[in-house]
């Protein structure tokens, strides 16, 4: 499937609005000079004059207003924080049946937290990067992660360093996006969206082994961000090369130097989506048709295991299918939600590698 999307260029840095290049205002066409009308705020209000009418804004102009607008209504970081923390402790405080999937998620939570706590003590916040890609399980390390910020006093107020110099509390959080050379249109959108929301100061590297690798990419990442010491990956045990991985783990040989973090390394693919699910977090809509694992469109497609399968076909009733006939990859098939399947040795059945 061809990618409608335009591919930039290796290093490009995703503004903290969530689009890779933004308009810095609404200009009116005519004079290219922004209108930007003064309220009358002493008496009645009274019809501003137009000194020559504004033709209609085309989609693409509408749509960056739109992008425009949110990012000044975007509430800040310290807000998006304290919010994921209240809902991560009110999670915690909750009380499930001990064979329930509900507490054992409460259980994986509490391990990753303390991971988490962990980095926090042995890396400075400026020394820390996430590795993002819009997936699952880096979507709930990513709310892990922010939850834990709230603790940490110069997330609101200007802290001393050890040097003496003084800080202001950040505004975004550093990350790196290594994008698959054919990405799904959804997951960029995704991306760009939760990006934004989040507020990651996301730097995004095509892949396009062997020409430009996840090793490069991240090579390139740290030499534009040198401080960076320590990066939190949302690999699980199941993955590929994840079987022997620990939390903390300094990269391998021919690897640029840097601490990988695993917060969610042993969690399992259904506590994954009963902790997102539970919580209420926005997820990658390409997962409702069936994607149970992202990789790019000439390697990834619906799981097989979540196919439905037609009365024509089978006695048996079809279990409800996804919103859309048609997947991400063009098939006219029907294919439940990823969250229905349950094995965790089922879940890469959709990629080719």
């Amino acid at each position: 499937m061809t990618n409608p999307l335009p591919t930039t260029a290796a290093g490009e840095s995703l503004l903290s609005n969530g689009v890779g290049l933004v308009k810095e205002s609404c200009i009116a066409q005519g004079n290219g000079q922004a209108q930007t009308p003064r309220l009358n705020t002493t008496g009645p209000a009274k019809p501003i004059p137009s000194p020559m009418p504004s033709p209609l804004l085309s989609p693409a102009q509408e749509q960056e207003c739109q992008e425009l607008h949110e990012e000044h209504s975007q509430p800040p970081l310290s807000a998006v924080i304290a919010k994921l923390h209240r809902q991560v402790t009110s999670f915690l405080a909750e009380r499930h049946d001990p064979s329930s999937i509900l507490y054992k998620v409460q259980n994986q939570t509490r391990i990753s937290l303390s991971v988490i706590q962990d980095a926090l003590k042995r890396f400075s916040l400026h020394e820390l990067s996430l590795s993002y890609n819009g997936g699952k399980d880096c979507l709930v390390m990513l709310v892990l992660f922010l939850a834990s910020l709230h603790s940490l006093p110069t997330i609101e107020t200007t802290a001393v360093l050890k040097d003496g110099e003084r800080t202001a509390p950040p505004t975004t959080i550093p990350a790196i996006y290594a994008q698959p050379h054919h990405p799904f249109r959804s997951v960029e959108e995704f991306v760009a969206s939760s990006s934004h929301a989040y507020h990651l100061s996301l730097v995004r590297y095509t892949t396009n082994p062997p020409r430009s690798t996840l090793r490069t990419a991240f090579s390139s990442y740290l030499s534009l961000h040198p401080q960076i010491r320590a990066i939190f990956v949302g690999t699980r045990r199941t993955d590929p090369h994840g079987e022997k991985l620990t939390h903390f783990d300094r990269t391998d040989h021919g690897w640029p130097d840097f601490v990988r973090i695993h917060p969610v390394i042993d969690w399992h693919y259904a506590e994954i989506w009963a902790f997102i699910r539970h919580l209420g977090i926005e997820y990658c809509p390409l997962y409702d048709e069936g994607y149970t694992s992202l990789g790019g469109t000439n390697d990834t497609h619906p799981n097989p295991k979540l196919k439905v399968i037609s009365k024509q076909n089978a006695n048996a009733a079809p279990s409800p299918p996804s919103s859309s006939s048609y997947t991400a990859d063009g098939s006219d098939s029907n294919y439940r939600p990823a969250y229905e399947l349950m094995d965790d040795g089922e879940e890469r059945l959709g990629r080719d590698w």
